[in-house]
């Protein structure tokens, strides 16, 4: 399947989760139509004009967009489970992420998007997918020659998914701040959405024949799981280079490669409960007394200190295998410490 308008799911990561809030309140799904969806983008505030009517203008992604949205949520909250701020999403309302989703982790949301839309296509349920033309008739692997099915995925390239959606907010947007996030935002969607789609592509094939036998083989190209593309942005955000912009605002003062992740701005400590940040701050967060990284108590609860409890907890103990063919265990009590960061006082 070929994307012919993917470029609706690029919402600002701000916007997007007012919008998740907002189509998770009409339900059920068969009102997400034309008039449905005119319902739900009126009703997303900030939104530019271009913006709206692209949201009007293809309703059936909208549901799409919305369980990308989740996916993308999950995704975070599992790389960010070890920092002080751990993608928590306070009441859900429309400051939820703040600046740090707008200007750090918009390429860990768009691969989300991608997710969705995709499986989208691949399971039939959009009208603006058709087959992808150099996915088509014989090709062959490692395994011999196969035959290329119809339902074949592919993704455009991130320069062309960001331009419709992301290009009309932020043009809208003439100040200086601006102009850098937009620089910042163009330069690290043109490298590594891409870069983490196509990394992660696999190819699936399927066997035809007598028997279970593999006289004739189909394949297409599919989204890989998305925790492995999770992992490879979050090795690229930890090495995320901090640039300004040069005094004509036609590129950055520092210089980098093409495939590094830029910010101009320097995250909040989060040590606070801050909600235009996007801080819950870290009081009461479980910490690690043992580790020296970003989980442990000395950094996770800013130098405030921890309270420690203890809790029992049961456990599966003594396991044996048993033939054939199960394995058998006690259950165990055991207490252990649990650390837990103070308030700041």
């Amino acid at each position: 399947l070929h994307l012919v308008f993917p470029e609706i799911f690029l919402f600002t990561p701000m916007l997007f989760l007012v919008f998740l809030k907002t189509i998770s309140s009409f339900s059920p799904h068969r009102y997400i139509g034309a008039l449905g969806a005119r319902v739900i983008c009126d009703n997303i505030p900030g939104l530019a004009n271009k913006q709206r009517q692209l949201c009007q203008k293809y309703p059936d992604i909208m549901q799409s967009i919305g369980e990308g949205a989740k996916e993308w949520i999950r995704e975070c909250q599992h790389q960010f489970r070890h920092h002080r701020w751990n993608c928590s999403t306070l009441d859900r309302d429309h400051t939820v992420f703040g600046r740090v989703m707008q200007h750090r982790l918009r390429n860990l949301f768009c691969r989300g998007g991608l997710n969705a839309i995709t499986r989208a296509c691949s399971q039939g349920e959009l009208k603006t997918c058709n087959c992808d033309p150099q996915r088509r008739g014989r090709d062959n692997d490692s395994r011999g020659d196969f035959d290329w099915v119809a339902a074949s995925t592919t993704l455009i390239m991130a320069s062309t998914l960001r331009k419709a959606f992301v290009d009309a907010k932020e043009k809208t947007e003439k100040d200086a701040q601006a102009l850098i996030t937009s620089r910042m935002n163009k330069h690290n969607e043109r490298t590594h959405p891409q870069r983490a789609v196509k990394r992660f592509m696999k190819l699936e094939c399927k066997c035809h024949g007598v028997s279970g036998s593999c006289t004739l083989r189909t394949c297409w190209s599919a989204m890989s799981d998305f925790r492995r593309t999770g992992d490879f942005l979050l090795k690229r955000y930890n090495k995320a280079i901090q640039v300004t912009m040069n005094q004509n605002g036609t590129g950055f003062t520092v210089a980098t490669k093409k495939n590094d992740l830029v910010y101009f701005e320097n995250s909040p400590d989060y040590c606070r409960m801050d909600k235009d940040a996007g801080s819950l701050g870290t009081a009461g967060r479980l910490c690690n007394k043992a580790s020296r990284g970003s989980d442990g108590c000395e950094v996770m609860c800013c130098g405030w200190g921890y309270d420690t409890t203890r809790e029992k907890r049961i456990t599966k103990c003594e396991c044996k295998f048993q033939w054939c063919c199960a394995v058998k265990c006690k259950e165990c009590e055991e207490t252990v410490d649990v650390h837990t960061c103070k308030a700041q006082t």
